[in-house]
């Protein structure tokens, strides 16, 4: 996952200031990629999280902090890091940064596996195909809201290819 220094970030939830934590860590975390940037908020606005969340899903997992990043992966992320699964599920939760560079590599191992920015988009939420279909559709509508149509663009001359 890189070099992951928690920092935990305390601000009221939903605060101007807690906005702006989160937009600083969404900005470190996209490694002066423009497009890994728009992605990241494109995500960040379809999971509409926030510092302190813990959301509970119906097959007992939580989503955590602004990425809402499932709590499936924290014994993964925990052994990558070699650190216990309580500090990994408290810094999903409450270190904005720590969050966003944990949805980064989670999305950034699903595009190196399947080689499909809009796969990858879909496996960010679900391994189930239709619920991966419906969550890409509402993050390109997030997206453009946010950037506005212009960000998709034809790949080549393969127009049915859009990417931002």
């Amino acid at each position: 996952m890189g070099t992951l220094v928690p920092q935990l970030a305390w601000a009221k939830s939903g605060s101007a200031q807690a906005e702006r934590i989160i937009a600083d860590c969404i900005h470190r975390a996209s490694l002066g990629r423009p497009w890994l940037e728009k992605t990241l908020w494109g995500l960040r606005d379809q999971e509409a999280g926030w510092i302190g969340a813990e959301v509970a899903n119906t097959n007992g997992s939580h989503d955590l902090g602004p990425m809402q990043v499932n709590s499936w992966w924290i014994p993964r992320i925990a052994t990558l890091l070699g650190r216990t699964e309580v500090d990994v599920r408290r810094w999903l939760q409450f270190d904005a940064c720590f969050n966003a560079d944990a949805a980064r590599w989670i999305f950034l191992s699903a595009l190196r596996s399947t080689r499909n920015y809009w796969k990858a988009v879909g496996i960010y939420h679900s391994p189930t195909p239709w619920r991966q279909e419906h969550y890409r559709n509402s993050v390109v509508a997030h997206m453009r809201v946010r950037y506005g149509n212009s960000i998709f663009r034809a790949r080549g001359a393969r127009t049915s290819n859009v990417v931002p």
